[in-house]
C-alpha cells in the first residue's frame, strides 16, 4: 500500500479532468447533477406518490422535471461537441505547440549563447545545464525516481550536490531514514548510537544525518519556502546564483538561480599558454588553459635532451630515446630508454662477503654487499640461548625445552630444542562449538563444529541464515530480492534487502507513430509520458477522392479532415467544386432513441462519418438588378431577376423629387430620355413647394410642387426701425431685392435718434444704423483744479482734453492761507496732546508717593489754559466763515 503523501502527489488533477470529458457513470450522482431526484426518496420521484414537500402541483412537478431534463441534455452534447472537435481537429494545434516549444528553445539556447563565443573549451558541463533548465519549464518532465511521479510547479523538492536530481522533499526524507535504519540495524551493540550516512538513490553519494533535508530551499540556497513565480523557472528564487564555479575559480554564477549544475566560468581572463612562449590573450576562465602548439623545449629528467612535444600542460613526458647502458652491478650492457638509466639484471651478485668465506647471494644491487650473516653472535632455534661461533659453524641445541606456543595459541611445545617447526598440538580438551550450545572433549588442534543450523533472521528479515553451526554473525542474504520495482515492469535484481528498493535502473523508449522520433524517460513513466512531438510527415493514404491528403505531422489516432478544395465538377453549370473536401463530414445521428424522462440517463451523442453532396454553386454571376441601378456578383446557384434594396431614385414629372419605391421594374416609354426618367410604376408626387426662397423671406411658396422658379412674395413684412422703437410695414419682395444702402433707408423711420453719447448728451442725427457719431457740439462749464474759476465749452473739445482751466495767483493765495491755519490747528493740536500726557505723569507720581497724613493738605497743582486753548472752539468756525467769504467775493470780481 503506498502512503499517503504519495497516494496525493500520484492521483492530483487526474480524476478531475476525467470527470469532465466524460459523463460520470453512477446512478446516483447523475440524479443529483440532473435534477431528476431529491436528497430523500429519489427512486419514487416518478411515481403516483406525493410531492415530498406538499406545495407543488403534479402539472408544475413535470414542467420542472422537463425543463432541468433539458439543461442536462444541452449540457450533454456542448460536452460530446467539445469532446469531437478535440478528437478530429487539424494539427495546427500541435504545430502552434511545436512553434512555442520551439520559441522556448531558441530562448534558452540564446541564453547560453555567450558561455561559447570566443572559447573552444569542454561544454559537456554546459550541456548538463541547459538539459535541467529545459526539463524545468516542461510541464511533467522533471520526475522522482523514488515514487515515479511528475514533479510539479507547487510541491516541496531537493536537489542532489553531487547529480543534481530532484526528488520530492517527503520521498527524499522517507528514503533517508529508511537508509539510517537498515544500515545502524545490522547489529544490536550500536544499533541507532553511530553516525551513518545515507546515500543518494540516483548517484549513490553520501550524506550525513545531519544533512538529512528537513526545509525546502531554492536550488541556490538563498531563499526558503520559495513563492511560486509563473515568470521564473519552477522552484527558484530569481536572484543570482552566486555559487562558487567546480574546479574552484574565483569567479560565482551570475545566472538566475537555477536546477543542474552551474555551467562553466564565462568570465574573461587574460593568459597565456603553457609553454610560456605565447603572448597573453583574452579567454574564458573555464578555458583559460591552452597549448600554442610550439616546441615545448624544456629540459628532460635525463638531462641530455630536450622535449620534443608541442605545448602541453603538466610535467613533460619521460625521453622517448634509446640507449645502450649498463646495468646497476655492471656484469650485462642493453638498449634501454634514456629515461630509466638504473635497472637490475636477473644474477645474482656473487662477491666475496668480508669473512672470505662466503659469498654475497643478493641480486644485482648497488653499493657494498655488506657483513657476512652468519657472523656474531647467534640464537639456538629455541631463542633461548647464544652463541659466539665462526661463520662457518652451524649454531648447536641448547638441550632446553622449545617452549613455543603452539598453532593453537593455549599450549605451548613441549620438545626439546630443535630446528624446523613444532608439532601439531594433541592435547584432549572441553571444547565448545561456534555456535556455544554444545560441548566435547576432543584434540586441541581439531575445530569443533555442531550440526545445529542457525535460525536467526539474516539482515533481510525475511530469511533464516541456516548455517551449521554459526557464531552470531550470520553473513548478509544471498538470495535475490525479486520484489516489484516502482515501475511495475522489472523486479529487484539485487540481493535480498530491507527497506526499499533502489529506483529501476532501466530507460524506456516513448516513440511517435512511424517510429523515428523518441525520449527516453525512466521505466514505469512511459504511460504517463506523453509521445514526442514528430517533425515527419503522416505517410498514411488518403481517405478522400484526393489521390494525396494535406501534408501534416505525423500523428496517433485518425487523420485530421481533409481541407483541400473538392474540385469535382457540378451538374447544373459546370463550375468546380472550391468547397473544402466533404467525403467524410462528421455528422450527428439522430432518430435515436430519447430518454422517457429525467430520471434516465441519456445516451452519448453519436457522430457518423458520411459523404455529403457538394453545396450549391458560389460562382459570381454579373447580374444587372430590376431597377438598373447596379450589376452585381451573384452565386451562380441563385441568378435570376433581383431587387438590389435601395431606393428608385429616378426623377418625378415635377422635377424636384425621386421615386422613393424599392427597387422595381420600369416601363420605359422614350428611350432616349434616359433611365433617370420615372416611368408609370413609379410614384406620383403630391407634394408642396420645397424649393429653397430668397434670404430673408419667410414665406412658403403658395404654389404646389412644381417645375421651375418661384413667383416674387407679394406679403408685407414687419420689421423694426433703425432705433428698435417704430415698425415699419414693407413688401416681402422689396426687402429681399434690396441692397445695403436701400435696407437702411427702407428702415429708417425718420425721427432723431434716442440713443445717449457717452458724454451723456443725446445724438442729433435722424434714425440710423450703426454707431452713433462722435461730434456733440452742447456747451458744458469747465473749472480750475480749486473750483474757483468756471467757463463754458464746447462738449467734444472737452472730451478730448483740448482745453484745459489753471489756477492764476489769487487760487494761489487762498491755497496758501489755508494751509498756515491748517499747521496752526496741528500744531495747537499737538502742544494740548503733550499737555495732557505731563498731567497724566504728574498724577501717576503723585499715587506712587502713597497718602499723606490727613491733616496734610493735598498740593493742588493749578493749569493755567491759554486764549486759544479757550476760545479756539469759537475762533475756528469763524475763521473759516471769513475765508470762504472773501474767495466768494474775489470770485464774483473775476466773472
Amino acid at each position: 500500500m503506498e502512503a499517503s503523501w504519495r497516494q496525493v502527489a500520484g492521483g492530483r488533477g487526474r480524476a478531475r479532468g476525467r470527470a469532465t470529458a466524460a459523463p460520470s457513470s453512477g446512478n446516483g450522482i447523475h440524479l443529483r447533477g440532473a435534477g431528476g431526484g431529491q436528497e430523500k426518496g429519489s427512486v419514487g420521484a416518478a411515481g403516483p406518490g406525493p410531492s415530498p414537500r406538499g406545495a407543488a402541483t403534479p402539472a408544475a412537478a413535470e414542467l420542472m422535471s422537463q425543463r432541468k431534463f433539458e439543461e442536462i441534455k444541452k449540457a450533454n452534447q456542448a460536452a460530446a461537441k467539445k469532446l469531437v472537435e478535440e478528437h478530429f481537429s487539424s494539427s495546427s494545434e500541435e504545430e502552434g505547440d511545436e512553434d512555442f516549444e520551439g520559441k522556448r528553445g531558441k530562448i534558452v539556447a540564446n541564453t547560453f549563447t555567450s558561455y561559447t563565443t570566443q572559447t573552444d573549451g569542454d561544454m559537456r558541463e554546459l550541456e548538463r545545464t541547459r538539459q535541467y533548465v529545459h526539463e524545468a519549464f516542461q510541464a511533467g518532465a522533471m520526475t522522482c525516481l523514488i515514487c515515479i511521479a511528475s514533479v510539479k510547479r507547487n510541491q516541496a523538492v531537493w536537489s542532489c550536490s553531487g547529480c543534481f536530481c530532484i526528488f520530492h522533499m517527503p520521498c527524499i526524507q522517507k528514503w533517508a531514514k529508511d537508509s539510517q535504519f537498515l544500515v545502524s540495524s545490522l547489529t544490536d551493540d550500536d544499533f541507532g548510537k553511530r553516525d551513518y550516512p545515507w546515500p543518494c538513490p540516483k548517484c549513490r553519494f553520501e550524506y550525513k544525518r545531519s544533512d538529512t533535508p528537513s526545509r525546502y530551499y531554492c536550488y541556490c540556497g538563498k531563499v526558503e519556502d520559495p513563492p511560486l513565480d509563473p515568470w521564473l523557472v519552477p522552484h527558484s528564487c530569481g536572484q543570482v546564483c552566486e555559487r562558487e564555479f567546480k574546479p574552484p575559480c574565483g569567479h560565482k554564477c551570475l545566472l538566475l538561480c537555477h536546477p543542474g549544475p552551474c555551467p562553466p566560468c564565462p568570465k574573461m581572463v587574460t593568459t597565456t599558454c603553457f609553454c610560456k612562449k605565447a603572448k597573453p590573450i583574452p579567454r574564458r576562465c573555464s578555458a583559460k588553459e591552452w597549448a600554442c602548439q610550439l616546441p615545448c623545449g624544456r629540459k628532460l629528467l635525463c638531462g641530455q635532451h630536450k622535449c620534443e612535444n608541442p605545448c602541453h600542460a603538466g610535467n613533460c613526458p619521460p625521453c622517448p630515446r634509446v640507449s645502450r647502458q649498463k646495468c646497476v652491478c655492471g656484469k650485462q650492457v642493453a638498449e634501454r630508454s634514456c629515461a630509466s638509466p638504473l635497472w637490475h639484471c636477473d644474477q645474482v651478485c656473487g662477491k666475496t662477503l668480508p669473512c672470505g668465506n662466503h659469498t654475497c647471494e643478493q641480486i644485482c644491487h648497488v653499493g657494498a654487499c655488506g657483513e657476512c650473516p652468519r657472523s656474531g653472535k647467534r640464537f639456538c632455534p629455541c631463542q633461548k640461548s647464544k652463541f659466539s661461533l665462526p661463520c662457518t659453524e652451524d649454531v648447536p641445541t641448547c638441550g632446553d625445552s622449545c617452549d613455543k606456543v603452539l598453532e593453537c595459541g593455549i599450549h605451548r611445545c613441549s620438545q626439546r630444542c630443535h630446528r624446523g617447526p613444532c608439532e601439531t598440538c594433541r592435547q584432549e580438551v572441553e571444547k565448545h562449538c561456534r555456535c556455544g550450545k554444545h560441548t566435547k572433549r576432543m584434540p586441541c588442534h581439531k575445530p569443533y563444529i555442531c550440526e545445529t543450523k542457525c535460525v536467526k533472521m539474516r539482515d533481510c528479515q525475511k530469511h533464516q541464515c541456516r548455517r551449521k553451526c554459526c557464531p552470531g554473525n550470520c553473513p548478509p542474504c544471498d538470495q535475490n530480492c525479486g520484489r516489484t520495482l516502482g515501475c511495475r515492469n522489472h523486479k529487484c535484481p539485487s540481493v535480498c534487502h530491507r527497506g526499499s528498493c533502489y529506483p529501476c535502473p532501466e530507460t524506456v523508449d516513448v516513440k511517435c507513430n512511424c517510429g523515428n522520433t523518441k525520449v527516453t524517460v525512466p521505466c514505469g513513466r512511459e504511460r504517463t509520458t506523453r509521445p514526442p512531438k514528430c517533425k515527419e510527415q503522416c505517410s498514411r493514404p488518403p481517405t478522400c477522392h484526393h489521390t494525396s491528403q494535406e501534408k501534416h505531422r505525423c500523428h496517433f489516432g485518425a487523420c485530421p479532415p481533409c481541407h483541400q478544395p473538392c474540385q469535382k465538377v457540378l451538374e447544373k453549370c459546370g463550375h468546380l467544386c472550391p468547397a473544402p473536401c466533404h467525403d467524410q463530414a462528421l455528422i450527428k445521428q439522430t432518430g435515436r432513441h430519447q430518454p422517457t424522462g429525467p430520471w434516465e440517463q441519456p445516451s452519448e451523442p453519436a457522430f457518423i462519418q458520411t459523404a455529403l453532396p457538394c453545396p450549391p454553386c458560389q460562382v459570381p454571376i454579373p447580374t444587372e438588378c430590376l431597377g438598373k441601378h447596379e450589376v452585381s456578383p451573384l452565386p451562380c446557384h441563385a441568378v435570376g431577376p433581383y431587387s438590389c434594396k435601395r431606393v428608385c431614385g429616378r426623377t418625378l414629372d415635377c422635377q424636384n423629387h425621386t421615386c422613393m419605391k424599392e427597387c422595381h421594374k420600369v416601363t420605359e416609354i422614350d428611350a432616349c430620355v434616359g433611365k433617370n426618367k420615372a416611368g408609370p410604376e413609379c410614384l406620383q408626387c403630391e407634394e408642396g413647394c420645397s424649393k429653397s426662397r430668397p434670404p430673408g423671406c419667410p414665406h412658403p411658396c403658395v404654389l404646389p410642387c412644381h417645375p421651375g422658379e418661384c413667383p416674387p412674395c407679394v406679403q408685407m413684412l414687419r420689421i423694426k426701425c433703425h432705433c428698435k422703437i417704430t415698425s415699419l410695414y414693407v413688401e416681402c419682395r422689396k426687402i429681399t431685392t434690396a441692397d445695403v444702402n436701400e435696407k437702411n433707408l427702407l428702415s429708417c423711420c425718420k425721427n432723431q435718434c434716442p440713443k445717449e453719447l457717452p458724454c451723456g448728451h443725446r445724438c442729433k442725427e435722424m434714425c440710423h444704423p450703426g454707431e452713433c457719431p462722435f461730434n456733440c457740439n452742447q456747451k458744458v462749464k469747465l473749472r480750475c483744479p480749486c473750483k474757483r474759476i468756471k467757463k463754458e465749452l464746447q462738449c467734444n473739445k472737452v472730451r478730448e482734453n483740448q482745453i484745459s482751466i489753471e489756477c492764476d495767483a489769487t487760487c494761489k493765495e487762498m491755497k496758501r492761507k489755508a494751509s498756515e491755519i491748517k499747521e496752526a490747528e496741528a500744531k495747537a493740536a499737538l502742544e494740548e496732546e503733550k499737555r495732557k500726557q505731563q498731567a497724566e505723569l504728574e498724577a501717576f507720581e503723585n499715587r506712587l508717593k502713597g497718602r499723606r497724613k490727613k491733616n496734610r493738605k493735598r498740593d493742588e497743582v493749578t493749569v493755567e489754559l491759554t486764549l486759544w486753548q479757550k476760545y479756539k472752539y469759537y475762533l475756528l468756525p469763524a475763521c473759516a466763515v471769513a475765508v470762504l467769504a472773501f474767495a466768494w467775493y474775489i470770485a464774483r470780481d473775476v466773472a
